[in-house]
């Protein structure tokens, strides 16, 4: 990030109030009792979760201790039995919600679907028969690769009932990346469908799993189950593919959910490290329940009236536990919506709102900064008079696109909850409660409570009231990761050995650079490894650049992250050639559809580089950080004496 951000961010003093109107009728209504719970979490966190647990979640059997903290790893509710699918739907059917609409659905030609929470306890059953009856037992890893639809949630819901692993995997992702996540979680199964819709295009699915399973590829995979949305013409090979329409009807709509253990595995969900393979990343049962219910119903201050709106994908985690198992262990109504502004329909998302009285919208900076572009003429010729609530997430939200979001978006009436969390803490860390915390526009404000958030030295030390450190987490939490799927010593040595332990005590590392101002709110600043995050997702140095580098017109690439005023950062790859190529406008162009193939489009570079050598260390490491430099316009600073070959760096500012 650069100096002049910082500053601007360093200076941001506006504070919003939330309304009297708001607090009111919100579940958490002033600061000084969210300080009164935080304070209760942190002198006495099991009995605040074990609380919670009991009032918030159906249990088959209680549990017989609340943690087992072993550093690093946890264990929470130990021994209790419970199921998350029945905490999202089977409960709520003996309430006054079951007729009430669990999940609306709107695709991107305009087709809509609503279902009860009745009828979505029978389709889950259903599907969940119909999993067991192809097999698929207790244990057993399921992959999910599918549009945003009803079945994608459905199919999620039915792993979880029957205590088989799913493995979501973003629709968006090849066949390469497809075949290299199924293999690592040993998938027995995959789900998927014949294609989806995207800005008025169709995303063929089923040929991107047929590649990816080509020639025995992932030799775990014996069945796939396809839905038919699109109806293009696809192959189905006998015996192993099977049309979700056929077998849905014919088997019963009976299905108990299976008591799964607290620390079962629930699913699977894999990210971009700065360095090797994506990794798996490993949530258990119970305590993620308890973490995505609470704080899905606090953060988001829901009510019972509401229609809650997450626009994230459920290939992501903010799909998985704030479209999905949040929202509906609370009995809300979530909705699920197959498009995205396109050409066609720039509006798009102010029309679902305006169809649809949505009460919560929760989306990306990203998405925020593309509306801005695309005029204020489109939200104002809605009518957003619905809208209580909003919500930001993915990334830091710089003031000004917080300020269009309230104003444009809000009406001005609407707290914004800007939330940091992560794909490996299961849930929202770091944020504003509606009701109680008033907010600065670009800041997370403070920690959830039970969460013991701090900023620190490379020693564990925290540093002053607005000086830079590192995010640290201090105390385990029921929603954070168990381990890193077969690899916990990446486990341990990624997340819990950055910052050594000091004193028996360890700090869980985001990965995060951040500050925290006089009044004790969080400023993220962003990502202090090679991770890139393009309009929200996380992708590895390492994954581009081994993209780039199998294609044999490249000898090395070193890939960084270009701020973007719409995507936040933009990939930008530097690329030397082998010797019997030579750089050319049409190769640029070849190699970003080879990293898309590879890959898949939200890999693709904006910018590629070529370069007769890369600037590194006397011990070979690639100096990313001047190239991050070079890639933003900016002077290179800081120490450059370590540089082998200084001619390159300036080769490199020549564009040469």
């Amino acid at each position: 990030m650069s100096q002049t951000k910082i500053e601007s961010i360093l200076n941001e003093n506006r504070l919003f109030q939330p309304s009297n109107e708001f607090i009111t009728h919100s579940r958490i209504k002033s600061l000084a009792e969210y300080e009164r719970l935080y304070e209760t979490a942190k002198s006495n966190p099991e009995d605040f979760w074990a609380t919670l647990a009991q009032q918030e979640l159906h249990w088959f059997a209680p549990w017989d201790r609340v943690l087992d903290w072993q550093p690093p790893m946890a264990k929470w509710f130990v021994n209790g039995k419970i199921n998350i699918s029945y905490n999202c739907l089977d409960r709520h059917l003996t309430t006054g919600r079951r007729n009430k609409a669990a999940l609306i659905w709107e695709g991107e030609p305009g087709d809509t679907r609503t279902f009860t929470y009745a009828q979505l306890h029978r389709e889950v059953c259903q599907f969940a028969n119909v999993l067991k009856q192809l097999g698929i037992q207790k244990g057993d890893r399921v992959g999910i690769y599918m549009p945003m639809i009803p079945e994608s949630v459905i199919a999620m819901l039915a792993c979880a009932r029957i205590g088989a692993p799913h493995s979501v995997i973003f629709g968006g992702f090849s066949a390469d990346a497809l075949r290299d996540r199924l293999n690592d979680a040993q998938a027995k199964l995959v789900i998927t469908a014949d294609g989806g819709w995207r800005k008025d295009a169709i995303v063929p699915l089923k040929e991107q799993v047929d590649r990816a399973l080509a020639d025995g590829a992932v030799p775990t995979v014996t069945t796939t189950l396809v839905v038919q949305r699109t109806k293009q013409e696809i192959k189905m090979q006998p015996q192993r593919d099977h049309w979700w329409h056929h077998l849905q009807p014919t088997v019963s709509a009976q299905c108990p959910a299976e008591p799964m253990d607290s620390e079962d595995m629930l699913f699977i969900l894999y990210t971009s490290g700065s360095t090797g393979k994506p990794k798996g990343v490993v949530h258990t049962t119970a305590g993620y329940n308890l973490y995505t219910h609470i704080t899905t119903q606090w953060i988001f201050d829901l009510q019972d009236r509401d229609v809650y709106w997450c626009t994230a994908d459920v290939g992501w985690i903010t799909g998985h536990s704030y479209i999905v198992y949040g929202p509906l262990s609370n009995g809300a109504t979530t909705l699920l919506y197959e498009g995205a502004p396109r050409a066609s329909n720039p509006g798009c998302f102010w029309d679902v709102i305006e169809k649809h009285g949505v009460n919560i919208f929760y989306t990306a900076p990203t998405a925020i900064r593309a509306f801005i572009k695309m005029g204020d003429h489109l939200p104002k010729s809605r009518d957003l008079s619905s809208l209580r609530l909003l919500g930001s997430v993915g990334e830091p939200i710089n003031p000004e696109a917080w300020m269009w979001y309230h104003q444009v978006i809000g009406g001005g009436r609407c707290p914004i909850v800007d939330t940091w969390w992560q794909t490996e803490t299961g849930g929202i860390m770091v944020t504003p409660l509606p009701g109680a915390i008033p907010t600065k526009p670009g800041s997370a404000t403070r920690p959830f409570p039970g969460i013991i958030a701090d900023v620190v030295d490379l020693e564990g030390n925290s540093v002053p009231d607005n000086e830079g450190g590192f995010l640290a987490i201090q105390y385990p939490w029921p929603g954070m990761m168990r381990t890193v799927y077969g690899d916990p010593d990446r486990f341990r040595r990624t997340y819990w050995e950055y910052i050594p332990p000091k004193d028996g005590h360890y700090y869980y590392f985001a990965g995060d650079g951040a500050r925290r101002d006089e009044d004790g709110y969080f400023w993220v600043m962003g990502r202090v490894d090679d991770v890139i995050n393009v309009a929200g997702h996380r992708l590895g140095t390492m994954e581009v650049e081994s993209a780039l580098v199998s294609h044999p017109a490249v000898a090395e690439a070193a890939v960084v992250g270009k701020p973007d005023e719409v995507k936040g950062e933009e990939i930008v790859a530097f690329v030397t050639l082998e010797s019997t190529h030579s750089p050319t406008e049409e190769l640029k162009k070849i190699l970003k559809n080879h990293v898309t193939q590879e890959i898949g489009a939200i890999a693709r570079p904006g910018e590629i580089r070529f370069s007769e050598a890369l600037p590194k260390t006397r011990s070979g490491k690639i100096m990313r950080r001047l190239l991050r430099s070079l890639a933003a316009g900016q002077e290179v600073s800081g120490d450059t004496s370590t540089l082998e070959d200084r001619s390159v760096l300036d080769h490199l500012r020549q564009g040469s």
